[in-house]
């Protein structure tokens, strides 16, 4: 409980969170992967099909 500011009574306090801080995280993080995904997604593959090829025989 804290106490509330107007009048003094007492208030639940809410710990939700800030909600539009973790909506610009996960949306920068989201961004970031989809940038990273396409400058080395190819290469990537590349990589990827090589090193299955050199498994398989």
């Amino acid at each position: 409980m804290k106490r509330n500011d107007r009048g003094g009574g007492l208030r639940r306090y809410d710990e939700r969170g800030d909600v539009p801080g973790w909506v610009m995280i996960t949306v920068m993080s989201a961004g970031l992967v989809a940038i990273l995904s396409a400058v080395a997604g190819p290469r990537l593959s590349a990589m990827l099909e090589n090193a299955l090829a050199a498994v398989g025989g």
